[in-house]
């Protein structure tokens, strides 16, 4: 029955299929109304710059914000280093706070800039939940920083940050607050304007749009320098033709989130809790990782202590997508640092496996998983016993 299972897609972390009405919407805008957002000579132009418009507010619906304060980038990454690298200057060395856990694109970020002499970094510190110490936030806030960054949700644990909490503490301080909201975005609510959020980053392809199109929400009144210049698109804040099919994909992304999260989440969470329950059963010593009070929906992150996670992604690949850690870091042989700053033990960190579950899971899928992974183990303990 495993063998001639078909393979089944359980790595939603790392992306999300286009679900096909945004899929139709994007094609629409490929091949019938193509315009040029900035083309206003025409009706082509016209009906461009109104479809962006119109994603515009759904995508500011979906957040709490304000249209005039979204910017379309091409993802997460990007708008991760508009908001830092735009917020800085060379005039003084600007101390930022960050969690440990954060994504690549801002701890990598945050390490160019610090051995360029322009920034210093202050880590805050999580537990083994990789839950932040918000009594450790308050001091290191109350001693003075430029920046804080602090993601909304892990995107290797699925521990959900309490963002709300974290904006009241920066806004008492006066701290502009970086919230990589990559993996939140569309799966828990969020609210921008109420939460004490300055800069927002959002990307697409976590939550059914296509890749390669995101946003950062910008506070009224914040300016940063551009990383991109030609042209004084979307206010001068990021130059470059707009990608009015992507844009439309995002938006339309947004509106049916707004309809369908609350629904999807609690049936994903229901399938997440049953794998995690079959394979408990099924696996002795299983581990499991992260808030478990406090975690996305379609997240379940296991460690097998014994059993190298290469062995066992290296066993099933063919039939079941799941991974190791993070997509920015596949390939590479390190310890993840997600893990690793949760202090974990050596056994749990080696036999971790991020499994992702999604708006387009089955319960049928769920059923074959739970087989397709138990078999693999078997198979290991097997080799390894002899």
């Amino acid at each position: 029955m495993v063998r001639n299972s078909p393979r089944i897609y359980l790595d939603y972390h790392a992306t999300s299929p286009v679900d096909i009405r945004v899929a139709h919407q994007v094609m629409h805008y490929m091949t019938e109304e193509f315009g040029n957002a900035s083309s206003i000579d025409h009706v082509f132009g016209d009906k461009a710059e109104l479809a962006v418009a119109l994603a515009t507010n759904e995508v500011a619906h979906l957040v709490g914000c304000s249209p005039k304060e979204v910017v379309f980038t091409s993802g997460a990454t990007e708008s991760i280093n508009l908001a830092i690298q735009g917020f800085i200057s060379s005039e003084k060395v600007f101390k930022i706070a960050i969690l440990p856990t954060e994504h690549k694109a801002v701890l990598d970020t945050c390490s160019a800039l610090s051995k360029k002499g322009l920034a210093e970094i202050i880590f805050l510190k999580v537990d083994s939940q990789a839950q932040i110490d918000l009594d450790h936030l308050e001091k290191t806030c109350s001693k003075g920083i430029d920046l804080l960054s602090v993601m909304a949700a892990n995107n290797e644990v699925g521990t959900i940050y309490p963002i709300q909490q974290v904006g009241e503490i920066a806004q008492h301080y006066g701290i502009p607050f970086l919230c990589d909201g990559s993996q939140a975005v569309g799966k828990i609510p969020i609210n921008f304007s109420e939460w004490g959020i300055t800069f927002l980053a959002i990307s697409g392809h976590k939550f059914y749009a296509p890749k390669g199109v995101g946003a950062l929400v910008i506070k009224r009144g914040q300016r940063l320098k551009p990383l991109i210049y030609g042209g004084g698109h979307q206010r001068g804040t990021r130059s470059g033709t707009l990608n009015v099919p992507g844009i439309v994909g995002l938006g339309e992304a947004c509106r049916l989130r707004s309809m369908e999260m609350a629904e999807d989440e609690q049936r994903i969470a229901q399938q997440r809790d049953r794998l995690q329950s079959l394979l408990q059963s099924a696996i002795p010593h299983l581990v499991v990782n992260g808030d478990l009070q406090h975690r996305l929906a379609g997240n379940l992150h296991i460690s097998i202590p014994g059993i190298p996670n290469s062995a066992v992604i290296a066993r099933v690949r063919n039939q079941l997508a799941i991974s190791t850690g993070s997509a920015c870091s596949s390939g590479v042989e390190t310890p993840s640092h997600v893990l690793t700053a949760m202090k974990l033990p050596s056994e749990v960190i080696e036999g971790a496996l991020r499994i992702g579950l999604g708006k387009f899971t089955t319960d049928d899928e769920v059923e074959q998983a739970e087989s397709i992974l138990i078999s693999a183990v078997q198979t290991i303990q097997s080799v390894l016993r002899n």
